[in-house]
């Protein structure tokens, strides 16, 4: 058996496997063109970019693929002759022609907890690599990674290497790496890529910018594209209007009795806006049509919702608190806030402000920059107008609001109020009940739903059983509080109204209901105290009325 020679980083054959079972997919949307706009870095060499998205957004897709069309060794004209990039004059002169060095610095070694043992998997990978690769080339093993590049250069011809490097930034944000380890990482990159005639492109992406991290000159040799800041490059990161199209279209002929519309697929995933360019999430259209392929009846979900970075929203709540109530909520009923926005953050600093935590939900995809219809007035200088860019994001929003909430609740003193509600003391629990949404921040608009989580949320963790009308349809009260030790239950139903001066009168239409429908009757049996509460809300404010 014949085993072709494959190194761990250079030349690494499984980028080509990787984008062919991309590209087989059903639902495959082509982006080599950008392979026509590398072209020109290369033929001048000493050529450094750094392309920065938040996660989802076909980074790594995206390496895979250059990885796969310029590293030799591997024949890839079969996948990209059918591609559009096949048509560039330049296609032949580049498909398969370079030594390429792919590395993923999101790729941990086992059990890691240093720096030094993270970056030394990669060096040492790297150097078994070049020694079998270049075995003629006068240079010691223990020498520094660069200078043997260095020597591979001036021994073989002037060698030269593209650098494909993804998740630059991962480590970042691993707990064991500490300030001084930043700093090595830092030089570590400037050594490897700065001012090296082996150097013919170095790719990199991550999902913040270079800019802070690189204190001095270490790293000025990179031309970043932000999603802000630079127009290059923004079509080929997102899925843009006509690609969304184009896989609509696809879906329609693979399924007779489509149980999605365009315009719905827009509101849950598009919303992006990257310079000039409104894009979709791809990471999200791409699960989402997999999915209508093996159910045509699946419906529109978020697929940010069960990952670790939606912690990002939950401690961002946590450390602004009541500062930032009015803005999210502003957000959340799809309005737009004006912020300053700092592309050039470092994760150590993510908290030092409210300012970098809003530039964080930006850069990290959890907002976008809202586009002229959107926000229709004057930005001062340096100010962006932000808004939630879609559906999926906003429910994301929600949730992580209902948690808090709910969490909040908990920590907060409500014996006051659990006092009231059993003595039977309306007042008592109107001024309870006000101070309290007053602390929270409001989701959907002041709809229905969201008083009646509020409501529950109060006793739900308390020790109270909490039955509410939202699960169990209609035939009894909004909220039903159960203290069954005791054999009392408290009965809520609840009205909201859309001006302050129809309080009183929603709150008599509550108690009337209560009685019309006799929800106390099915207690009568079981609880010697039954309590009958009308409770009608506007905005934050509430009151309540016995019957």
């Amino acid at each position: 058996m014949h085993y072709t020679k494959m190194g761990f980083y250079l030349n690494n054959k499984s980028k080509v496997s990787l984008y062919k079972s991309e590209m087989q997919r059903p639902y495959f949307v082509d982006k080599t063109l950008i392979l026509s706009e590398l072209f020109p870095f290369i033929e001048s060499g000493n050529s450094h970019i750094c392309i920065t998205r938040p996660r989802r957004f076909g980074k790594t897709v995206m390496a895979n693929m250059i990885g796969a069309f310029f590293e030799k060794d591997e024949d890839t004209k079969e996948i990209f002759d059918q591609l559009k990039i096949s048509k560039s004059p330049e296609y032949e002169k580049h498909r398969n022609k370079h030594d390429v060095i792919y590395i993923d610095f999101s790729k941990m070694p086992e059990d890691c907890d240093s720096y030094d043992q993270y970056i030394s998997r990669i060096i040492n990978r790297l150097k078994k690599d070049l020694i079998r690769e270049y075995p003629d080339a006068d240079y010691e093993e223990e020498d520094a990674l660069w200078d043997i590049l260095d020597c591979i250069f001036d021994m073989y011809d002037g060698q030269k290497f593209i650098f494909v490097m993804d998740e630059w930034d991962c480590v970042f944000h691993k707990a064991f790496i500490t300030r001084e380890d930043q700093q090595k990482y830092i030089s570590f990159l400037s050594n490897l890529l700065k001012d090296h005639g082996y150097v013919e492109l170095s790719y990199m992406t991550g999902i913040l910018p270079i800019a802070k991290y690189s204190s001095g000159s270490e790293l000025n040799m990179f031309l970043e594209y932000t999603m802000a800041s630079e127009e290059k490059f923004n079509e080929y990161f997102g899925f843009t209007e006509s690609e969304v199209d184009d896989l609509f279209a696809k879906y329609l002929k693979i399924c007779e009795t489509p149980m999605i519309t365009r315009e719905q697929l827009r509101l849950w995933y598009d919303g992006y806006h990257f310079g000039d360019f409104d894009v979709y999430c791809p990471w999200d259209v791409m699960n989402y049509m997999l999915e209508l392929q093996r159910d045509p009846k699946a419906k529109p979900i978020s697929y940010w919702k069960n990952t670790s970075d939606n912690a990002i929203i939950r401690s961002f709540i946590d450390y602004a608190g009541s500062t930032i109530t009015k803005k999210l909520e502003t957000l959340m009923a799809g309005g737009c806030i004006v912020e300053r926005v700092d592309e050039n953050l470092t994760y150590d600093y993510l908290h030092s402000s409210e300012d970098n935590l809003w530039s964080t939900l930006y850069l990290t995809g959890y907002l976008t920059k809202a586009r002229e219809e959107d926000y229709k007035g004057e930005l001062p200088d340096g100010m962006v107008a932000l808004m939630i860019p879609n559906a999926e994001i906003k429910e994301i929003f929600e949730t992580t609001v209902i948690k808090w909430f709910d969490d909040s609740t908990k920590k907060w003193n409500r014996n006051a109020l659990f006092d009231a509600v059993w003595n039977g003391d309306s007042e008592g629990i109107t001024k309870e009940m006000n101070a309290l949404l007053r602390r929270t921040i409001s989701y959907h608009d002041y709809r229905e739903d969201f008083y009646h989580a509020f409501l529950a949320g109060i006793f739900t963790g308390a020790g109270y059983m909490v039955d509410s009308n939202k699960e169990h349809g209609e035939g009894r009260s909004d909220v039903v509080v159960y203290d069954s030790i005791n054999a009392r239950v408290a009965i809520f139903e609840a009205k909201y109204t859309k001006t302050l001066g129809n309080l009183e009168s929603e709150c008599e239409k509550a108690l009337q209901q209560i009685d019309d429908r006799m929800y106390a009757k099915e207690y009568e049996d079981d609880y010697d105290q039954i309590l009958c509460y009308g409770i009608s809300f506007f905005k934050k404010r509430c009151m309540v009325k016995k019957k």
